[in-house]
């Protein structure tokens, strides 16, 4: 969909939309599912919770726009135009856009394995096995690789938008007009949700040296007193980073091992959770915009 990104708007902003009131009842449905990732985009919800629902709001969608393309009048309309520059963007934005999904889902799939390898280390430990040191590493070193990798699919998106522009589109019926318009609705949305999963993702890795754990520590807490105090919150990702960090300050005076211990393993697990929700979120809309890429194959092949 990346044919209908607009140039100017760098925040990705979704616009109300009015549709004519004779719009044909799917292209309605469309511009229903978009009013309600924009009032999810809205919530307040946690960060992961709030992209989770975005993404299966867009599962919700792509269905939707799947139904307004399987139309005769839709089909009819695009197959005259199909030889225009804005149906051709069209095609390559579906192709993009499942690149950019299928690699999320590989950093989400890294980032599962390597909470998971770390929960194991922590029941390690807490049993008196070995020391956490290196599984802390172990941790750092795949938020670093995938600060990495979603620095590239941020970059996609960006080019998307830049190379995109708006296209003329003239002289179209009623129906695909409001067709382009749904259309342009859900690249919007698209775009604003994946760059949310991406930057939840590539949030600034906590890296400590050795000798100055304590500091590291001091300078965590502070950082979230602030947080608190400026009404932020701080993503499960961040919050993991703290607990972790913690585990290897050296102060018998305050926070015993056994309570720290407690402490990263419930963060790890909200992680945890989170993250297989947004694994399953990415897994069926890649799937839908697999289907959705599919119907507009068909159409313009006839």
């Amino acid at each position: 969909m990346a044919a209908f990104l607009p140039r100017a708007d760098s925040r990705y902003h979704v616009r109300s939309i009015s549709l004519p009131t004779r719009s044909h009842p799917s292209t309605v449905k469309v511009e229903e599912q978009l009013n309600k990732l924009k009032a999810c985009e809205a919530s307040s919800s946690s960060q992961a919770e709030k992209i989770c629902r975005g993404l299966f709001g867009l599962v919700e969608l792509y269905r939707c726009v799947e139904e307004l393309l399987n139309l005769p009048l839709t089909q009819q309309a695009l197959a005259q135009y199909q030889h225009e520059k804005w149906v051709n963007e069209l095609l390559d934005g579906s192709v993009k856009y499942l690149d950019i999904c299928s690699k999320a889902s590989d950093t989400v799939l890294l980032m599962k394995e390597s909470v998971r390898e770390l929960q194991s280390a922590l029941r390690r430990r807490k049993g008196g096995e070995f020391s956490i040191e290196g599984n802390v590493a172990g941790y750092t070193c795949c938020r670093k690789k995938m600060k990495k990798e979603v620095a590239k699919s941020l970059s996609s998106l960006k080019q998307m938008e830049n190379k995109s522009g708006t296209s003329p589109i003239l002289d179209l019926d009623q129906h695909l007009s409001a067709v382009v318009r749904v259309l342009r609705e859900a690249s919007l949305i698209t775009t604003s949700i994946f760059q949310q999963l991406l930057l939840f993702l590539s949030a600034p890795v906590l890296k400590p040296k050795p000798t100055k754990w304590s500091l590291v520590s001091r300078l965590a807490h502070k950082g979230v007193i602030v947080c608190e105090a400026q009404g932020k919150k701080i993503n499960e990702l961040e919050s993991v980073d703290i607990a972790v960090s913690n585990l290897l300050v050296q102060n018998p005076s305050k926070d015993p091992e056994a309570e720290k211990i407690q402490s990263a393993h419930k963060r790890l697990e909200a992680l945890d959770m989170s993250i297989e929700g947004l694994e399953n979120g990415l897994g069926c809309l890649f799937r839908r915009l697999i289907q959705t890429r599919v119907s507009l194959l068909n159409i313009l092949s006839h």
